[in-house]
């Protein structure tokens, strides 16, 4: 599962995705698109595996957007531009649409695609130290819908432009202003905070939390590609779940449910 670039670790209920480039400040190669994806395939199919936290390593990036020092040559031809955005896009899509909760833990720079990434995370935390920024304005690269389409769910179409038009960085505090994170910390209590927010999420019912998951995608949708037969069922699967049962039992003993996902 693992190559040296992307660490994949499982410690109970939460499985992690470490970006393990730090001599390139985390930049993403094609190769280490390919292993994402089948890390959060391995996660999406571990039913052990209730929350997924993506890092980079090294302190210094989360991930500084894709490895440009490739570009030349996976990217210098119609045809392979075509190939590498089919393989990005994959990887987030699958990060998108992973059933479980994911959150990106976020220290330094968080560039490009690395913000792209973290932007197909359920949530994400900060450091103070943290910067942010697309730079495909200073690249003359071409951004893809569903890569939009994210950014403006999550900042709006005011702060999306804002962000691709002046290809700027952009500070923690800015981050939060605008919605792009949901919390800023001190980079000494982010690793604490990050594991017991998670561990908070994973005690809580899986059901639950993947219906609300899927029902809020499908409420970003329009309204006429909105599949409500779809949330309703999952609504249904948890209050005829054992885990339904579990939380009313815990509820009357003044005790902590024992959730089992089903």
């Amino acid at each position: 599962m693992n190559d040296d670039k992307v660490i994949a670790q499982k410690d109970g209920p939460v499985g992690s995705m470490i970006f393990n480039n730090p001599g390139r400040r985390n930049a993403v190669s094609l190769g280490m698109w390919e292993r994402a994806a089948a890390i959060l395939n391995d996660f999406a199919g571990d039913p052990a595996i209730r929350v997924v936290v993506l890092s980079g390593a090294g302190g210094k990036a989360f991930a500084s957007g894709a490895d440009i020092s490739e570009f030349e040559r996976e990217r210098a031809t119609a045809d392979a531009v075509a190939r590498y955005n089919a393989t990005t896009e994959r990887t987030s899509s699958a990060l998108y649409n992973l059933p479980k909760p994911t959150i990106a833990m976020i220290e330094g720079w968080c560039i490009g695609g690395g913000l792209a990434l973290a932007i197909a995370c359920d949530l994400r935390i900060a450091s103070e130290t943290s910067r942010f920024g697309i730079p495909a304005a200073r690249l003359g690269v071409g951004y893809g819908v569903n890569g939009i389409r994210r950014l403006v769910d999550l900042v709006g179409p005011a702060a999306a432009k804002d962000i691709f038009f002046t290809a700027r960085h952009y500070t923690a505090a800015e981050a939060l202003r605008l919605g792009l994170v949901n919390a800023v910390v001190p980079a000494a209590a982010l690793e604490s905070h990050v594991r017991d927010y998670a561990a908070m999420i994973a005690a809580n019912a899986p059901l639950t939390i993947a219906a609300v998951k899927r029902t809020v995608g499908e409420v970003l949708k329009d309204p006429a590609d909105r599949d409500t037969l779809l949330c309703e069922r999952l609504i249904a699967a948890c209050h005829a779940s054992q885990d339904y049962i579990e939380g009313r039992r815990a509820f009357m003993e003044k005790r902590q449910p024992n959730f089992a996902g089903r």
